[in-house]
């Protein structure tokens, strides 16, 4: 798997994280234990950092970047889709970032909210908790959010983590 220096800033993976060997990891990037980097994945920390919590998953195609003023926190328990973009922001715990969303500079993801599939959060949106956020750009559809999806999901990518850890194996 290509996990890169960059100077003197070396990425922190806890050895309960997974990270799949096509994912690309650079420079001040930490990974909480029992998160999992699919394959696609690349989470460059060059200019600032990169947290991704506890038992969080960072699906196939996701860019995270930051920016030297922002970092970008990624919460535990959290479920960031497939092509999904993230920069300089933050999501905090038990969230769901939808497939193909967008989530830009000094914006901040309640904890417990969605934001639904290709979504646009502009810079500088505060999602209030347990909120549904949709369109371009993104706006709070719903208050309220059962948190019971979010929590199936992100088990579902534990379990998933596990079975590549154990059996996962290049034939060609």
């Amino acid at each position: 798997m290509p996990i890169y220096a960059l100077g003197d800033h070396v990425p922190d993976i806890d050895p309960d994280a997974y990270v799949h060997p096509d994912a690309v990891v650079i420079g001040r990037v930490t990974l909480a234990s029992q998160a999992s980097v699919w394959p696609g994945a690349v989470l460059r920390a060059d200019h600032g950092r990169i947290r991704v919590g506890a038992r969080t998953s960072v699906q196939d195609g996701t860019i995270v970047h930051c920016t030297a003023r922002e970092d970008t926190v990624i919460g535990a328990e959290c479920v960031v889709g497939h092509n999904t973009h993230l920069e300089g922001c933050v999501v905090e715990d038990g969230c769901l970032i939808g497939s193909g969303a967008v989530v830009l500079n000094r914006s901040v993801i309640g904890a417990g909210s969605i934001v639904a599939a290709a979504a646009l959060v502009t810079e500088g949106f505060i999602v209030p908790p347990a909120s549904l956020v949709a369109g371009v750009p993104g706006v709070v559809k719903r208050r309220g959010i059962d948190p019971s999806r979010i929590q199936r999901a992100m088990r579902n990518y534990l379990h998933t983590a596990a079975e590549h850890r154990a059996g996962l194996r290049r034939i060609g």
